[in-house]
């Protein structure tokens, strides 16, 4: 099993993604990048604390590869947009992947030059090494599938 952090906006569409990905375990969301401990959902949105949403996941690698997810994360949002993902706006949005191995970082760097030369736009992603991640709240783990929707209504 391997480990894979994302960040691409909004955690509960790239989340409803993922887990549906098979070769998928287990998805959380949550928050990571900030500077303080235990931050609330509220605290996060006040853009004070530095955390992204982001979407963590345990994921068999015999069955998917990390770069299939890179594929993914590209796909799932626009990663030329600095803090926003349609109509959410704020630093808790930023594009970003927090690698877990030094392959990771290899693999996510390589994906982001090729994905800006193919599209010819500069990309906004962050590569970062994993932190502290802070686990969202209940209300917002599978927020998607709870409501029987499969994308944001917005």
């Amino acid at each position: 099993m391997e480990k894979a952090t994302f960040g691409a906006g909004c955690f509960w569409h790239l989340e409803e993604t993922l887990r549906n990905s098979k070769g998928v375990i287990r998805t959380t969301v949550g928050y990571e990048g900030g500077k303080i401990k235990n931050p609330s959902y509220e605290q996060v949105c006040t853009n004070k604390t530095g955390h992204i949403e982001v979407v963590e996941l345990d994921f068999d690698p015999k069955i998917i590869s990390y770069k299939k997810f890179l594929e993914i994360f590209w796909e799932e949002h626009d990663p030329a947009s600095m803090d926003r993902q349609g109509p959410d706006a704020g630093a808790q949005y930023r594009s970003v992947i927090f690698y877990h191995t030094e392959e990771q970082k290899e693999q996510a760097m390589q994906s982001k030059e090729a994905w800006e030369k193919k599209h010819k736009k500069k990309i906004v992603t962050k590569i970062l090494p994993a932190e502290t991640f802070y686990k969202a709240e209940e209300y917002h783990q599978k927020y998607l599938m709870k409501r029987g929707l499969r994308t944001c209504p917005i």
